[in-house]
């Protein structure tokens, strides 16, 4: 196989663009990595990104200074991986009693019900590494499905009406046309469907389901890129993007749920289920098969 030797300039921009990859505990994307060497300066046109694409591609396949073909993610191709199992009942009943965990419910003794909404699905690992890793978190894709925003609905009332409290649905995005046209379409076909749905279910009122339901879009907004100093999008001037945010402020976006959530309550819940799992691991290991 042949090496891949760069020429120094490409070399500097492969040097800074891993750099930016080790920065984060998190696996992130060409997209990502484009938009941190836009706001350094690196590149400032649209151009750049398809040349990045190549640098990296060529850095990848040829493992050069530290690049590997799996440094990077890919959000959108993954396998999906069926037929594995345990060699034997034994091999499962040792698994179990050593990982079997106990699972409550989480939101039993929160004030509200939160999740996170975003559209830019290639930083799903971002909000997942950032977002207290009990909400649930739905990445739109752009526009969002029928069959997805039925699914949310449907998802929602449930919560609802197992336990009559506030719904807080927090919601990022881009600063552009399309980023703001999208969260709203979904938002009021989402509501309509709710509305049927509770309604259909003889449980509840649709009303006061809408009246608890709270959708809120933390960013990006003016306020927001102006405070962080997100770039333009070199491919459309007067437009922004949320990878274009450094990842402190980005975490400090996200973790705003934490503002409707009582985070001690989630560890009581989670000290509980350990004292279950210890319980049943004790009772599994004196089983035998």
């Amino acid at each position: 196989m042949a090496s891949y030797n760069p020429t120094p300039e490409i070399a500097r921009i492969l040097g800074a663009a891993l750099g930016y990859v080790r920065s984060v505990s998190y696996t992130v994307t060409a997209r990502w990595v484009f938009y941190r060497l836009l706001q350094d300066g690196t590149f400032s046109a649209k151009a750049g990104y398809k040349s990045l694409l190549g640098y990296l591609s060529k850095a990848r396949k040829g493992f050069w200074g530290g690049w590997r073909p799996d440094t990077l993610g890919d959000d959108t191709r993954a396998a999906v991986v069926r037929g594995g199992g345990y060699d034997s009942g034994a091999e499962w009943l040792r698994a179990l009693s050593h990982y079997s965990t106990c699972s409550l419910d989480r939101w039993k003794g929160q004030p509200n019900y939160v999740e996170i909404w975003f559209e830019a699905a290639a930083m799903s690992a971002q909000f997942a590494f950032h977002a207290n890793p009990n909400i649930p978190l739905l990445a739109f894709h752009g526009d969002v499905s029928i069959p997805a925003k039925w699914d949310a609905a449907d998802r929602l009332v449930n919560r609802w009406l197992e336990d009559r409290k506030p719904i807080y649905v927090l919601y990022y995005g881009d600063l552009d046309p399309k980023g703001l046209s999208i969260p709203e379409s979904a938002r009021k076909d989402i509501e309509d469907f709710a509305w049927r749905i509770v309604d259909e279910s003889g449980q509840g009122d649709p009303d006061e389901f809408l009246d608890e339901f709270h959708f809120i879009r933390v960013g990006l907004d003016t306020d927001t890129v102006l405070r962080y100093g997100v770039p333009e999008n070199p491919e459309r001037p007067g437009t922004f993007q949320w990878e274009g945010l450094e990842d402190d402020a980005a975490r400090e976006l996200i973790r705003v749920a934490d503002d409707y959530l009582d985070l001690e309550a989630f560890e009581k819940t989670e000290e509980r289920a350990k004292g279950f799992t210890d319980k049943v691991r004790k009772h599994l290991l004196t089983l035998r098969l």
